[in-house]
């Protein structure tokens, strides 16, 4: 049963706010609530209702093409989700803008079903990806602890208000800084970093052309 306090008026979102995670999956029923990103840590939970613009979607993409661009032509097994909820039930719930399983030999959520990824079931994404604008200072706070317990092994921050990243690899559920993939071996963040000041001037047509040079010539 959810708590008076969550029952009797509507959730702050873009907020943690302490809760059970019975009234965590409660409220992610509630209809008005269904379009929103749900997150759940520590006994808090994140419902994120902001509008997501061009300048979030379209930097999404950026980051995604470079992602994919280097695994397919260095030869690298990889699968994308996007937006797509990994639950741990009972005790965490997370819903990047993108997650990936890199390498080979990983239990991998099949895409036969909307439910979120059973995270008791199947491995939990080797990278993820957060875009923020507003709530930047969260992906690099709660949200990193979040991914650090979890077991996601690299985490990309895209500050989409400068059109910079900021990378951490992820060990023994410990977090630093890096300059370079550990999980795309050879692919410096100063590239994607640079498709992302590109993408204020040239088409993505020509980003990805010039990922493909640079990508070939390495």
């Amino acid at each position: 049963m959810i708590s008076s306090s969550i029952t009797r008026q509507i959730v702050e979102t873009d907020m943690w706010v302490k809760a059970t995670w019975e009234e965590f999956i409660n409220v992610a029923e509630v209809p008005i609530y269904q379009k929103g990103r749900f997150y759940y840590y520590q006994e808090y939970m994140r419902v994120e209702m902001s509008p997501l613009g061009p300048r979030h979607g379209h930097q999404n993409s950026i980051v995604s093409y470079v992602v994919i661009l280097f695994a397919a032509i260095k030869n690298i097994p990889i699968i994308q989700f996007t937006n797509t909820s990994f639950r741990k039930d009972g005790l965490e719930e997370f819903q990047p803008d993108l997650a990936y399983y890199i390498g080979s030999n990983l239990k991998v959520p099949p895409d036969n079903t909307n439910s979120p990824v059973n995270l008791d079931e199947y491995d939990p994404p080797t990278l993820i990806v957060e875009i923020g604008a507003s709530s930047v200072a969260d992906d690099l706070g709660w949200k990193r602890l979040l991914y650090e317990e979890a077991g996601v092994r690299e985490y990309w921050v895209n500050n989409a208000n400068i059109r910079d990243i900021i990378a951490f690899s992820i060990i023994a559920g410990s977090s630093g800084r890096i300059q370079e993939s550990q999980v795309l071996p050879g692919l410096e963040l100063a590239v994607v970093k640079e498709a992302l000041k590109r993408s204020e001037t040239q088409d993505d047509g020509e980003i990805n052309r010039w990922l493909i040079k640079i990508f070939t010539q390495s």
